[in-house]
């Protein structure tokens, strides 16, 4: 590990195969050490959940990056617990950032709680860390095939919000965040701090064949609605075809007046 260079843990959901870790790679390289540790296996929609029946081995693979040989870290386990292994046995000390990413398909609305990219930028802020998630649209019909899929301008969003956050301090309740890159997207493609738009982004829908003793299967459908607010991720990012950056915050407590809503429960 080259110490005197920023510290970057490099993870994903889509587990250590997946195109968009090695665009990330590549572009993070140019402006820190990168330490790749991410799941064995595709971990897609995992949130921040730990398993109950990962083996939590660590395999060190080989990978080339910019025409380099890097060893990286295969690990039996979700987004989340990758982090605590890098950070806790993998890295010899804390890192300067933690990047999620590039997921394939928007991390995106209230939908980022099922997010396994997100839940790994959130174990990492937890752990005093600051982190960012990032993903890239994919077309619909498109989810369960990502080996075509050209991620360079992600990469290049990947890489510019991760320098900023290297060099500068995010205020007090912003603990990461949530990049989206639009699929139309180029270097120049201008970018939007937003909100979480409300609601759901992916609805869901079960294809079952029979009756309940047949296998059922959870799918989604993508409903945009029209009456979203103009400064949230789906309307910027969907809708104006921008990047969306939203804070996340770790403090889920409703913003609410705590005596009026102390008073609603009393008799």
């Amino acid at each position: 590990m080259n110490h005197s260079k920023k510290q970057i843990l490099l993870t994903n959901d889509d587990g250590i195969d997946s195109p968009g870790l090695w665009a990330a790679a590549a572009a993070l390289s140019t402006i820190g050490f990168v330490t790749v540790v991410a799941p064995r296996e595709k971990c897609s929609a995992m949130g921040r959940g730990f398993g109950r029946h990962e083996d939590h081995k660590i395999e060190v693979r080989k990978m080339n990056i910019n025409d380099q040989e890097w060893d990286v870290h295969a690990v039996g386990g979700t987004p989340s617990e990758t982090v605590l292994h890098g950070i806790l046995e993998v890295m010899p000390k804390k890192p300067d950032l933690v990047v999620s990413g590039i997921n394939y398909g928007e991390n995106i609305s209230t939908d980022i709680t099922y997010s396994g990219t997100v839940g790994a930028a959130i174990e990492a802020a937890s752990l005093g860390v600051p982190a960012l998630a990032t993903s890239y649209q994919v077309n619909e019909g498109d989810w369960n095939s990502y080996a075509q899929v050209d991620f360079s301008v992600a990469a290049h969003f990947t890489r510019f919000f991760a320098e900023r956050l290297l060099s500068t301090k995010l205020p007090p309740d912003v603990h990461l965040l949530n990049l989206v890159i639009p699929q139309s997207a180029t270097p120049s493609t201008p970018w939007q701090v937003t909100r979480l738009a409300p609601g759901r982004y992916f609805n869901p829908y079960i294809n079952r064949q029979g009756g309940w003793d047949d296998e059922g299967h959870i799918h989604a459908r993508i409903i945009i609605h029209d009456d979203l607010p103009e400064d949230c991720d789906v309307e910027v990012a969907i809708k104006k075809k921008m990047v969306s950056v939203t804070p996340v915050s770790l403090d889920l407590t409703s913003r609410v007046d705590f005596k009026a809503l102390d008073s609603l429960f009393r008799i």
